[in-house]
Formats: C-alpha cells, structure tokens, sequence
C-alpha cells in the first residue's frame, strides 16, 4: 500500500502547490491595485464628445426585469440622434410582449428604440449579438444584460475614454441592487467587489490582459469586428472576444469609480447556473486561446498572469482533489509516520490560501473603508466566503472538466427575481428549475464525507486539518440546503 501513500501525496502536494501559485498571482494584482489606485487618472470631460452609440440589450424571457431594464436605458444622457437601443429579443414567453409596448411607448417619445428578433436562437446570448452589430448603426456598443439599471451618465462618463483609437473596450464596475438582500447575495457582492476592486485595477496597471465582463461595459466596434466577431464556441463570450482583441493588439482601460447597479441572484440553483457558465465558459477559452497567449510575443509575466486568469475556474479541480484526498492523509499522518517530513512539507502551501484571503481583504477594505470595525465585518466573512467557495467546488469542477473535454451545453441563462434592496422571493419564479440535479446528493453526501474528518481530529488528538474540514462540511452543508430549500 506505500505506492497508494505515495499517490495520494502526490496528487495532495500537487494540488496545493497550483493553489499556492494561483494565491500568488493574486498576490501580485494586490500589490499592483495599490500603485493603480494611486497613480489612477480619470478621463478629461469630453462634454462636445457625442459620437453615435448603440445599446444593445440582449435578453431571453426576462418577464419579471425586462421593463425595469428598458426603463433605465431609456433614462440614459445621450443625444437621441446619436443613440440607437437594440432589445435583441430571442424571448419565447410573454416578455415579447412587455417589451413591444415598452418598445411603442418609447418610440412615441422620440427614441431610436426597435425590438430586433431573429429566427431560432443560434448562437445564444453571442448569435443575437452579431445580428445586432449587423445593422448597428453606433461606432460604439454598448451592452447591458437584463439585470442591469445602468445610471443616466454611463455614457457620459465612458466615452471619453474613447478617444484613445486603441482603447477597444471601456469597461465599468458592476454595484450591487440587492447587496444586502440576504447571505447568497452579501457573499456575492464580497467576492465581485475583490474582482473589480483588486484584480481589473491590478491587470490593469500591469498592463496584462483584462476582460469585458459581458455587460456594462461600451465596445468599439471596430475592435469587434477586427477581432472576429462574436463567438458562441464557448459560453463565456466576453472573456473569448477579449482575449482575442488584446492578442490584435487593443486595449481593454477599466474606470471603477463608474458603477452599473444590477441585481445578484438570491436563490442557489441561479448561482449555480451563473457558475456553472462561468467557470465552463472559462476552461472552453482556455482551451481555445492559451496556446495562442503563450505564442504571441507579449511580455512574460503578462503570459504568467494570462495562465492563471484563464485558469482561475480550473483552479476548483485541484481544491476538489486536496479537500478529497485530505481525509485519507488524515489516517496516513496517523497510522504510520513514514511520510511526515513529506506531508509538513506540503502543509506549507497551505498557506496559498492565505494570500486569497489577502486579496479578499484589499478589495472589502476599498469598499467599507479602514479600522477595527471593518476588520471584524471581513473575517466572518471571508469564512464563510470560503466555505461556500468550496461547497460549490465539485458543481465547478464538473463545469470546467466538460469544458476541457469539449462536451457542449447550451447557453443556460440565470433566472432574475426583480430583487430590489430586502424586497423580491425566489418562490414562484417560473424560470427557475424545481428538480434537484443529481450533484445535490453528492454535496449531500459531501457534507458526511468531511463531518467524518471533524469526528477524527479529535479521535487522533490531530487537529491540523480541523480548520479545513470545518469549513469543507459547512460549506456542503450550506450549499446543500440552500439548493434544497430554493427548488420548493
């Protein structure tokens, strides 16, 4: 049984040694988000600037937000003959309707509004984009999703930055409708505002790549169409088109002081679907595009950090495979001592998982301010981020295997709640899917699994990995019930 032991450490020291160098490049952006925040310049004001802008809005069976949504765009500061709205409507449900009366009510005041439909929905979300650029009339383009209410000066105070003829992408950080709504959403918004906050700032500043987060953000489409176009071959489009623009040789420039409200999603099955095509849509571009990355002749560390940005949803793999593997590590640290040196060894890159709770930090902090009382508002937090990062690590890593291995799966969009502030409920919203998916009951089965290393600690007076299995089984535990309980 010495090569099962050995195997078994293996793919444990293997594991933790990609966490410890995806914390690292996270620990690299922290460093490079404090120099972006200092030295930042905001965009002079181009009020005389008004080229002709198209809004697209892509959206399919959006009933309960697609009017919240028309209403804002229509509330947008722009000069009407210079804007032009496209609701690229592949809608099958009554939100076609509710959006031909809001399409009639705006255009009798004078807006250039149309509903643009199409046969069939190929392509998804990325199809009924590159119709719409088809008969765009707007030298920029940008693009709002259903859940969004972006603010009247958006364009305002984005298009200035365009002024720059390399600047391909100018890109807006997302706010928060519904931040305090409940603890799915303040966790949402805890891990979105490290993103924006740290990681946009800290890409930026170091000149590596970036990517358009699919929404609230203004394309030129020039870069679009010198990219190639809008691609469905993944399901993460924005971070595909991105990467390939940038590899043509256009930038991406970021403006975090300009926000787009929108809402987070409130019940489990519509973050898991938001996930699921997250981190799918990622392993599929990763597997399109980071040969190409290593083959272009952008600087080193940019390569570097374009291999773990478009690893970071593969990064769930090696979190599965160490949390799995931990618990017989927990009988071989205690039924034989022939591989302790090698096991407290590996143990030390534990501690990539502390620069992920640095990063965390650097992006909470810029949020709610410095002090003591901002301290003891992160560390639960971060806690319970973390447990339910890795409650949802097997749904992930199911989601990033397929997309490694090429399996296809349609677009699958995440139902919205028109969840305001406190107010909205996931009950009774038709778009969500009631049957429990067969990963239920292994996170249920999960949440036994590491309960079991829990009893064992203390069975072995071995506590080591206590704080990891706590955190595993909460974790499963919470992703589980939610799941359960928001299927009803």
């Amino acid at each position: 049984m010495i090569w099962l032991q050995g195997f078994i450490l293996i793919l444990y020291f293997g594991s933790l040694l990609f966490i410890f160098g995806y914390g690292l490049s996270q620990l690299h952006l922290v460093w490079l988000s404090r120099k972006f925040f200092k030295s930042q310049e905001k965009p002079a004001e181009q009020a005389d600037y008004f080229p002709v802008v198209t809004i697209q809005l892509p959206v399919y069976n959006e009933e309960y937000v697609v009017e919240r949504l028309i209403d804002s765009i229509a509330k947008i500061d722009w000069p009407k003959d210079k804007l032009e709205i496209q609701i690229l409507d592949d809608s099958t449900d009554e939100s076609v309707q509710k959006i031909a009366a809001k399409v009639v009510e705006y255009q009798k005041a004078g807006i250039d509004i149309k509903q643009v439909r199409r046969e069939g929905r190929n392509g998804f979300k990325a199809g009924a984009l590159a119709y719409g650029l088809k008969e765009a009339k707007g030298e920029f383009i940008a693009i709002f999703d259903a859940d969004f209410v972006p603010n009247p000066d958006f364009l305002k105070r984005l298009i200035p930055g365009m002024l720059n003829p390399k600047v391909g992408v100018m890109q807006a950080r997302w706010g928060h409708l519904n931040r305090d709504y409940s603890l799915l959403t303040r966790l949402q918004a805890f891990g979105l505002d490290a993103h924006f906050m740290v990681e946009h700032p800290g890409r930026s500043q170091g000149g590596h790549f970036l990517n358009f987060n699919g929404t609230a953000g203004i394309w030129r489409k020039a870069c679009i169409e010198d990219a190639g176009g809008w691609g469905s071959d993944t399901l993460t489009e924005d971070l595909d088109l991105s990467y390939r623009a940038q590899l043509k040789g256009w930038k991406i420039h970021y403006l975090p002081e300009v926000d787009a409200p929108a809402e987070l999603p409130i019940a489990m099955p519509a973050i898991k679907s938001q996930q699921f095509r997250w981190t799918k849509g990622a392993a599929e571009t990763s597997r399109k595009l980071l040969l190409k990355v290593w083959k272009s002749d952008i600087k080193l560390l940019s390569k570097i950090h374009a291999t773990y940005h478009l690893l970071n949803s593969t990064v769930f793999i090696p979190i599965v495979i160490s949390a799995m593997v931990s618990m017989p590590l927990l009988l071989i640290r205690n039924l034989t001592d022939r591989w302790d040196l090698v096991i407290n060894i590996s143990s030390i890159f534990i501690i990539g998982y502390l620069f992920l709770a640095i990063f965390y930090w650097t992006g909470f902090r810029r949020i709610y301010g410095r002090g003591f009382k901002t301290l003891m508002l992160f560390l639960p937090r971060m806690a319970m981020l973390l447990s339910i990062f890795l409650g949802l690590s097997v749904h992930n890593a199911i989601a990033v295997m397929e997309g490694w291995l090429g399996k296809k799966s349609p677009f699958i969009r995440t139902p919205k709640f028109n969840a305001m502030g406190n107010t909205g409920t996931w009950k009774g919203n038709k778009y969500m899917i009631q049957k429990l998916p067969i990963v239920t009951y292994l996170e249920a089965f999960l949440t036994v699994y590491f309960g079991a290393g829990l009893y064992l600690a203390f069975h072995f007076n071995d506590y080591a990995l206590l704080p990891f299995h706590t955190l595993l089984t909460l974790g499963f535990f919470l992703v589980t019930s939610y799941s359960i309980k928001h299927s009803r």
